[in-house]
C-alpha cells in the first residue's frame, strides 16, 4: 500500500474515533457515514456500527482503556481502506473530512500524523511546518 494512503487511513480513523466522544459527534457521524452512501445496502449498517463504536469509545475513554480505543481505530482504518482503497474520488472525500474535522480535535488527542505534500526541482527549497516556523538565513 502507498505510504500516503496508509497515512490517510490512519489520520481518518484516528479523527473518527477521537471525535466519537465529543459534542460534534453527530456532524462527524454524518460525514463519515456519507462515504458509504454510494453503497445503499451498507449505509444503514455502517451508521449502526458507528453508533456501536461510539458507545465502545465512550466506555474505553471512561475506563482509560487505550487498547480498546486502538482496536476501534484499527477497525475503522481497515474499513475506510477497503471502502476507498482504489477510488480516488472517495480518497479525496476522506481527505476533505479529515481537514474539515481537524479543528474539532483541539482539546482532544491529536489526529495522528500531519500529511504535507511538496515538490521541488532544481535549486528549490521547501520549508514545511505543522505549526509555527521561522526561517532565517539564505
Amino acid at each position: 500500500m502507498d505510504a500516503e494512503l496508509a497515512t490517510l487511513w490512519s489520520a481518518a480513523a484516528t479523527t473518527l474515533v477521537t471525535l466519537m466522544t465529543t459534542d460534534g459527534w453527530e456532524r462527524v457521524k454524518a460525514g463519515f457515514a456519507g462515504l458509504w452512501r454510494r453503497h445503499p445496502g451498507q449505509a444503514g449498517a455502517v451508521e449502526a456500527d458507528l453508533e456501536a463504536s461510539r458507545a465502545a469509545a465512550m466506555a474505553a475513554r471512561r475506563d482509560g482503556d487505550a487498547q480498546a480505543e486502538a482496536e476501534l481505530t484499527a477497525e475503522w482504518r481497515s474499513r475506510l481502506r477497503r471502502l476507498a482503497g482504489a477510488d480516488e474520488e472517495l480518497q479525496d472525500e476522506v481527505r476533505r473530512l479529515v481537514e474539515e474535522f481537524r479543528p474539532l480535535l483541539s482539546g482532544s488527542t491529536p489526529a495522528g500524523p500531519v500529511v504535507m505534500r511538496a515538490r521541488a526541482s532544481g535549486g528549490s527549497r521547501i520549508y514545511q511546518a505543522g505549526r509555527d516556523q521561522t526561517v532565517t538565513g539564505g
